[in-house]
């Protein structure tokens, strides 16, 4: 599949600040577009419909699957994610670069639809400082975080699939680490 504009996949496991360090890169560059990706998964307090996810039922994440809408989906957690295809594809053709903030899954199903995508993994230096962040963050109870955490065990395995990867254990470094990246 040719496209006009980059396409960057950006993974890594819950609490290695892949979200935070992509909302600051398009704080300050117009020169990229995030997908919204839908999801299962049940609004955060923090989180607004539309700017984090597109939350839905699952009735219509399985019609948005069977209509072929997804340009990957993945089952993460117990909830289900996708990036809705058509935005993405119309914003490359035009030219834009997207950003895609997408779980491992996902990650693969789109390095073997798009090869020009590039692929980056966000990760700290250590499983226990991903444990600490979760727990930080408040958002999950102890059977979640435990999961988030076995996920992550799971997650770091594929980032020798990755183009880059970087650790975030400075937040301002691993920042402009990130946007060097983005700007080659």
């Amino acid at each position: 599949m040719a496209c006009r504009g980059k396409l960057f996949i950006i993974s890594g496991p819950s609490g290695s600040g892949k979200s935070s360090l992509v909302n600051d890169v398009l704080k300050e560059s117009d020169d990229f577009i995030r997908s919204v990706s839908v999801t299962t998964r049940p609004r955060r307090e923090d989180e607004n419909s539309g700017s984090h996810y597109h939350f839905i039922s699952r009735e219509k994440f399985d019609k948005l699957i069977e209509k072929d809408m997804l340009l990957e989906w993945a089952s993460y957690a117990g909830y289900l994610y996708g990036t809705p295809k058509k935005s993405v594809l119309d914003n490359l053709k035009k030219g834009k670069n997207v950003i895609l903030v997408i779980e491992v899954q996902g990650a693969m199903q789109i390095m073997n639809k798009i090869r020009e995508a590039y692929l980056i993994f966000i990760t700290t230096s250590s499983i226990d400082e991903l444990g600490r962040r979760i727990e930080k963050r408040g958002a999950e109870n102890t059977e979640e975080m435990r999961k988030r955490l076995e996920i992550a065990r799971n997650e770091l395995k594929f980032k020798k699939y990755y183009d880059c990867i970087i650790v975030n254990n400075n937040y301002n470094e691993a920042l402009l680490n990130l946007k060097k990246v983005l700007d080659t």
